[in-house]
């Protein structure tokens, strides 16, 4: 493998892991922080996909805004979301929220069946990020990659200012660790995990949304990226956003050069990485509050 090959695979598994991270951190905020376990985590990443496939025509080359108001439409819907169905969640044993979710999952594929059909869709690249740039003398790398990844790398720096370095963050971070006694300390619990909950559809959304240009928006695309995010959230550790992002680095690593150098391997070289750090660490790489 030459150098400028190294780099793309490189840039592949940066771009891939970052992806990976902001559907991982609505996971992890909902999963970790609220403790309900929502299989229905995919199916807002495939909300995104298919959001960006059917606003794309209207917004032209104005991507940025297409992508503001697609964040904005999936906060909403997380926030009736939560209202209806995973506020009754919270105090319910696992089985329970599994078998509520696992029906969400179903809703929303016959709800997608139904409003766009089952055939595969494509949605352009704006103009203004179409084309490569230079990696060497025969190698080229897309700027629309380029800018996904800064584009997550700006994302993931905020969320972690807001959830460790924020008044916000704090109340989200008691919440967590002690809900009756930030009820008692005057904190409207209910509205601030409502809000947690519908900032962790709208990344997973806006996580779709990203990807949409540079893979196909299909039906049933949440099922694996929702198996993958488990991972990361279980190597990161339960409820760190931190944790998630090195998790979700090391797997865009571990999966990127596997199906390289591995490539009859490459399907189980992520949950050999999930095994091996369960064995050294079993609460996963950070703790939670991390």
């Amino acid at each position: 493998m030459d150098l400028a090959t190294f780099l793309v695979q490189c840039l592949n598994a940066v771009q891939y892991g970052l992806l990976l991270f902001l559907v991982a951190s609505g996971l992890t905020l909902i999963f970790g922080i609220m403790g309900v376990i929502n299989l229905a985590h995919g199916s807002f990443y495939m909300l995104g996909a298919y959001l960006a496939f059917v606003l794309a025509p209207h917004f032209a080359d104005r991507f940025l805004l297409m992508l503001a108001v697609g964040v904005l439409l999936s906060a909403v819907f997380g926030f009736v979301l939560e209202w209806l169905f995973f506020s009754f969640l919270y105090q319910r044993d696992h089985l329970q929220q599994v078998l509520m979710t696992y029906a969400l999952i179903l809703v929303f594929e016959e709800t997608r069946s139904m409003l766009v059909g089952n055939e595969v869709h494509g949605v352009p690249i704006p103009d203004w990020l179409a084309g490569s740039f230079a990696l060497g003398d025969l190698m080229s790398y897309p700027w629309y990659r380029l800018f996904a990844s800064a584009a997550c790398i700006v994302l993931a720096i905020g969320l972690y200012l807001v959830v460790n370095h924020t008044r916000l963050g704090m109340m989200i971070r008691a919440g967590a660790s002690n809900r009756d006694m930030v009820r008692g300390l005057g904190v409207n619990i209910k509205l601030l995990y409502r809000g947690v909950f519908a900032g962790g559809v709208a990344l997973a959304a806006l996580a779709g949304m990203i990807a949409a240009p540079m893979s196909s928006v299909y039906p049933g695309m949440g099922a694996g990226v929702l198996i993958i995010c488990f991972v990361v959230v279980v190597i990161g550790g339960i409820g760190s956003i931190t944790g998630a992002l090195v998790a979700s680095l090391l797997v865009g690593v571990v999966d990127t050069f596997g199906k390289v150098f591995f490539a009859e391997l490459s399907g189980i070289g992520v949950y050999l990485l999930m095994a091996v750090i369960l064995v050294w660490r079993p609460e996963g790489l950070l703790k939670r509050g991390y």
